[in-house]
């Protein structure tokens, strides 16, 4: 058995060696494009294959970190497989670098398999294969020399060190330059600063004195700020698109196909719009919701333009990476929907993760058949002829958002004294309006909530409640009911296939009043 020293050192020599692998495929990856990277190329396909119940479970654990945890799990795969190439390769080679082989092809699959991807795909990691494997060999076979010539033992020993060190300081300069290189974010955040959106042809109503309760503590702000915005999507590396080199095409089952470029999108009368936008994943009580004053232009008029022929009932909408939603051809016709083609969030251009240039906005739908981001085609289609991407996964091709509610305040855990206290939060049911929130103590009868002032269908509306708290533990649960007399219902339903149902509830312990001096 080789001394322990020994083990460490050929433990090493599998770390740095797949250390250089990833940061030579990256530099490759600058060229052929980001989806090449090893690393986003098995995330994605993980992504793809994960069953419902398994994304639902990572996101309700992890939130919008659910990307990060993605990525920090294969590094971690791939730090336990390296482990297992150094030693392969020093016990018994060249097994070490077969293993390296079949990681790296494991890579390069995963980057063709992906809608639109070509061979081309699959260089960097053939690329960082090849440039592992020769670091992995070369620092094996120096280790083994050194270990077998006691008499150069120590030169051996300097070289082996030298090497592995000068391995490892390259692979991170060339993997953090590269990693800078393919940053989306660095690519586009200057084009998108120097972007000056239009004045709207069509603004938003100013909001009423009394629809926003934003002077409750806690509660959230009617309008989400970008920065706290949730963000569920497929995209491990934020696609990088100038608006110079966006179009979007309307094709398939129409008289006439049509596409448009961003000068003349921006060209346009564009309109403003408050939407409250949600993820289907979003667990009751959750915070995958969001609202915020969007600029576009509507969607049923450039359909207009392509006029859909008889018997189309869909509109599959693409992203620049591949992702594909279905919208109900009506629902985009619907002149009483603010369905819009969007340029701007929140009085800027769309931020870069959020889908800048150009996404959907479609008020009263889950956005995974509706808020495509980065989109550049809308085929006209009929739900019996193509399925998008989360219908092929077992999620239903129609997906219209629940009646739901939240309470916000108090938080949970959060210590309160008996008195007079506000029980606030949101209620929604885009493009159906809400109509009453009720709120209940323990078993008791519920209790009608004030409602601020609603802005529109298409907006959640923030509710609060006046509760004379008495000391103890209580369960504060809360319901809503929609204009067309729809109340929310206590099944309690997991996001897949839907969207979750159910009530939302807080435990709340309430403490004696200190006494006062």
């Amino acid at each position: 058995m080789p001394p322990r020293r020994d083990v460490l050192l050929a433990i090493l020599s599998g770390i740095v060696a797949a250390a250089v692998a990833l940061a030579f495929a990256e530099v490759v990856a600058v060229f052929t494009g980001a989806a090449g990277s090893p690393l986003i190329a098995v995330g994605s396909f993980v992504i793809d294959i994960a069953p419902p119940g398994v994304k639902d479970a990572v996101i309700a654990l992890f939130g919008t970190g659910d990307k990060v945890v993605l990525l920090l799990s294969i590094a971690v795969a791939i730090a336990v497989l390296a482990v297992g190439a150094g030693l392969l390769e020093y016990r018994r080679p060249p097994f070490g670098v077969v293993l390296l082989a079949v990681v790296a092809g494991l890579g390069a699959l995963a980057s063709v398999s992906r809608e639109g991807a070509s061979w081309v795909d699959a260089a960097p990691s053939v690329v960082g294969m090849v440039a592992g494997a020769g670091v992995l060999r070369s620092a094996s076979v120096r280790l083994r020399g050194w270990q077998q010539d006691d008499e150069v033992a120590a030169t051996g020993r300097r070289s082996f060190l030298r090497f592995v060190g000068v391995a490892g300081v390259a692979a991170v300069v060339i993997g953090t330059g590269a990693r800078i290189l393919t940053s989306a974010s660095a690519a586009v955040t200057a084009v998108r600063q120097a972007v000056a959106l239009p004045v709207p042809a069509s603004s938003a109503s100013a909001l009423p004195a009394g629809a926003v309760l934003d002077h409750i503590e806690g509660i959230s702000s009617f309008v989400t700020p970008n920065a706290r915005f949730y963000r569920i999507d497929t995209a491990l590396s934020v696609p990088s698109v100038e608006p110079a080199d966006w179009s979007l095409r309307i094709t398939g089952m129409v008289e006439e196909e049509i596409e448009i470029t961003w000068n003349e999108l921006l060209a346009l009368p564009l309109e403003e719009h408050l939407v409250t936008l949600s993820c289907v994943s979003n667990e009751v009580g959750g915070d995958l919701i969001g609202t915020a004053l969007w600029l576009g232009y509507p969607l049923r008029e450039l359909l207009a333009r392509a006029r859909p022929t008889a018997g189309a009932d869909m509109v599959l909408s693409r992203s620049v990476d591949g992702f594909t939603a279905s919208t109900p051809l009506d629902v985009l016709q619907d002149t009483n929907r603010a369905s819009l083609l969007a340029v701007g969030m929140n009085g800027e251009p769309l931020p870069v993760e959020h889908g800048f240039p150009v996404r959907m906005v479609v008020p009263g739908l889950y956005g995974y058949v509706s808020a495509t981001k980065w989109v550049v085609e809308l085929k006209v289609t009929t739900f019996a002829a193509d399925l998008a991407y989360w219908s092929t996964r077992g999620w239903t091709e129609r997906g219209p958002i629940k009646i739901e509610s939240r309470i916000d305040v108090p938080r949970q855990g959060q210590p309160i004294e008996a008195g007079t206290i506000a029980i606030a939060g949101v209620a929604w049911a885009p493009h159906t309006g809400i109509a009453k929130v009720e709120v209940q103590i323990d078993d008791g009868v519920w209790q009608e909530a004030r409602l601020a002032e609603a802005v529109t269908a298409d907006t959640w509306i923030q509710w609060v409640q006046e509760w004379d708290a008495t000391p103890g533990t209580h369960v504060v649960t809360v319901r809503a009911t929609g204009t067309d007399g729809t109340v929310q219902t206590t099944v309690e339903r997991p996001p897949a296939p839907n969207g979750a149902t159910g009530l939302h509830q807080r435990s709340v312990s309430v403490a004696v009043p200190a006494p006062t001096r």
